[in-house]
């Protein structure tokens, strides 16, 4: 993920700056926390704010998370939205991304 692309997805550059700032001070990159499905464990959860294991079960069961956590039988679940937003980073604006293709292609590929 590209400093370009994180500012296409902020209102400001004050906002670009923060988010880029954030994604390198935390446990996982910006290009990683994109890519995430729609639910992820409470550990990868965790990482992203730099938490390990143990400390992100502490916060959760004390129901001090940073976001909405989610108790599914003995597991629990944290949502990509939610997670993304607790980071500052606006799930809407992130499946606006334009896509980038590599230089000299035509950015249409082919289908068979």
């Amino acid at each position: 993920m590209t400093r370009e692309t994180v500012r296409a997805l902020a209102v400001s550059e004050e906002e670009a700056e923060q988010a880029v700032r954030a994604s390198e001070t935390r446990g996982m990159p910006l290009a990683e926390l994109l890519a995430l499905p729609a639910a992820v464990d409470l550990v990868t959860a965790g990482r992203a704010w730099g938490f390990g294991r143990t400390k992100s079960h502490e916060l959760a069961r004390a129901g001090e998370f940073p976001c909405p956590v989610r108790r599914i039988g003995n597991t629990y679940r944290v949502t990509r939205a939610d997670l993304l937003r607790s980071l500052g980073i606006d799930p809407l604006q992130v499946l606006e991304i334009p896509q980038i293709s590599a230089p000299g292609s035509s950015g249409v590929e082919a289908v068979a």
